[in-house]
């Protein structure tokens, strides 16, 4: 599936190394090295409510990372899902009365539209569901002849015309322990009851009768009347949540790719899982680092589809918001916090846009009005973006440099290839 139009990034003097991100897993600060070339994996959108600001907080700050690998002469390697088919997408075009691959389509259109105009570095592979459910299947067919999935008696499945069972086919938890490297909370290092609360809240099925463990998750849902279904070698079904990146991330980048990136609601169930089913599949470990960007909230909680409380980046710029000024606003925040969104927070940006045009991109012809270094402005930039994408230490230095630089376009020319802000043109 196709993605969105590439921003130009320019190129500055000098360049920066290798960045320092806390990794979930270790709960540290590690160097996010690429080995070759840098590969990244950022979990996708379920295409309904696109696109909300905790969804472009999330993209904008791994399109940071690889502003940064860019500027240090890294080759990126970039893959993205989109889940257009799912239980809550399924649920959505039922309550609206549209058919769900014309919400899903529709959805992702104003995603990447959204994307593009804030400046977003798309993925290299952009990869729907739907597109890969042969994989998929495949990839479960696997696990199934291993030993590391089961059925689940499943009444209310239709038997498919092949005469297959139509049952339900999970992942084997103790299994895949006991076969791999890999363990349960590798990634998350959360506690047996924080993991049932969380799989219970988003998407588990722990009470699901039949199940080996109560945290086993979905590998393929059989089919049922009235829902989407493809025929496949495991029965005719639809993938489950966490294998669909499994596969996708394993067929475009390979394993140990150098980061796997998400909101930090994906810690667990979603990348505990689609780790082990990727150490299961390949027998290596999924990635180097899993980095995670906090939750965004907005009038006391945390914005969600569930609760209605979406600032969507479409609404902002129907109302004539400069996307420059969206982006300021999110880089104001650093990618981990936990932080919620207000007006004051959008017209501190709107304010800080303004003043860094008129310092760094004045009309033509104006002269230098300072004697600050601007490639000390830029160096430090560069420092601040290596030490786990501290934007807003990044908006200091530019805040400070703000008063006065010995060269302006070069600092300009910084701003738009490391942060991704255009201070040319309207």
């Amino acid at each position: 599936m196709r993605a969105w139009k590439r921003p130009e990034i320019p190129s500055i003097p000098g360049s920066s190394g290798a960045p320092w991100l806390h990794d979930t897993a270790t709960d540290s600060l590690v160097e996010a090295r690429p080995t070759d070339v840098a590969r990244l994996y950022v979990c996708g959108i379920t295409p309904y409510d696109a696109t909300h600001l905790g969804h472009a907080a999330t993209y904008l700050a791994f399109d940071t990372l690889q502003r940064v690998w860019l500027d240090a002469g890294y080759q990126v390697h970039y893959a993205q899902n989109v889940t257009d088919v799912d239980d809550p997408l399924l649920e959505r075009a039922t309550q609206t009365g549209v058919e769900w691959q014309e919400l899903a389509e529709s959805q992702v259109q104003l995603f990447r539209t959204d994307m593009e105009a804030l400046g977003i570095i798309p993925p290299n592979d952009y990869v729907a569901v739907t597109e890969v459910i042969d994989e998929v299947a495949e990839a479960v067919a696997q696990l199934m002849t291993a030993g590391l999935a089961y059925e689940v008696p499943t009444p209310d499945a239709v038997v498919g015309a092949d005469g297959m069972s139509g049952s339900d086919l999970y992942f084997d938890i103790l299994a895949a322990e006991t076969q791999t490297d890999w363990r349960l909370g590798d990634e998350s290092n959360l506690n047996r009851d924080t993991m049932l609360a969380l799989f219970a809240e988003r998407g588990g099925d722990p009470d699901r009768v039949g199940k080996r463990d109560a945290l086993d998750p979905l590998l393929w849902r059989a089919a049922r009347a009235g829902e989407p279904q493809w025929p496949s070698a495991v029965g005719a079904g639809r993938p489950g949540w966490h294998i669909e990146c499994s596969v996708i991330a394993l067929k475009e980048l390979g394993t140990d790719f150098t980061v796997q990136g998400g909101g930090s609601d994906l810690i667990f169930p979603h990348h505990d899982m689609s780790a082990g089913h990727a150490s299961a599949l390949s027998g290596h470990p999924l990635a180097g680092v899993y980095s995670h960007t906090g939750m965004v909230a907005y009038q006391g909680e945390k914005m969600s589809k569930s609760l209605g409380n979406l600032v969507l980046v479409s609404g902002l710029r129907s109302q004539g918001v400069d996307p420059r000024a969206i982006r300021l606003a999110l880089l104001a925040q650093h990618y981990r916090s936990n932080w919620a969104w207000t007006d004051a927070l959008l017209g501190a940006a709107e304010h800080r846009l303004a003043r860094y045009r008129a310092a760094f991109a004045p009309a033509s012809g104006a002269a230098p009005v300072g004697t600050l270094s601007a490639a000390t402005v830029v160096e430090a930039l560069r420092t601040s973006l290596n030490d786990d994408l501290d934007s807003p230490a990044a908006l200091v230095v530019l805040d400070e440099a703000a008063h006065g630089v010995d060269d302006p376009a070069l600092v300009t020319t910084a701003i738009d290839a490391l942060l991704g802000v255009n201070l040319r043109g309207s």
